[in-house]
């Protein structure tokens, strides 16, 4: 794996939405390196390693066993060495208030997940190639929730 390549860990405890997402990931022409881990409780103790490298974005489900995604989400705001990190909500969730409570909680970017693979592939192309500089820094609900026109 070259050294520029993008670190992708992807917090999700379904097995095959897994296998969705890297399948996605080894057909796009972008260079990464992509992780997972199965529930929240494995999500922080993995972030909290002393020698761990952080990835470029996470993508956080919601409906996690053992710590849920929003319970990740505000514990990663609330630790000073994880606070930065790029999260993309990847979750079945289109509630309303799913996407308010982790819009006002601090994350990057809201996306369904989609039920086929070329929609899954634009919607990974697209949070990859994001200026998340210029992106957080006009961040409102408008942007906050990712659908591709």
């Amino acid at each position: 794996m070259q050294k520029d390549a993008l670190h992708i860990l992807l917090a999700d405890d379904d097995e095959d939405d897994r296998l969705f997402f890297k399948d996605a990931f080894d057909d796009i022409k972008v260079q990464t390196k992509v992780d997972f881990v199965h529930d929240g409780l494995q999500l922080m103790e993995h972030l909290n390693q002393p020698d761990v490298v952080l990835p470029d974005v996470l993508f956080l489900d919601l409906n996690m066993p053992k710590k849920t995604g929003k319970e990740c989400l505000i514990e990663i705001k609330k630790t000073p060495h994880l606070r930065d990190l790029i999260i993309a909500i990847y979750s079945t969730s289109s509630s309303d208030e799913d996407i308010e409570d982790t819009f006002v909680q601090g994350a990057n970017i809201y996306i369904k997940k989609p039920s086929d693979f070329n929609t899954l592939k634009k919607l990974i192309n697209e949070v990859i190639t994001l200026n998340w500089h210029y992106h957080t820094s006009g961040l409102n609900r408008d942007n906050f929730l990712l659908s591709l026109k």
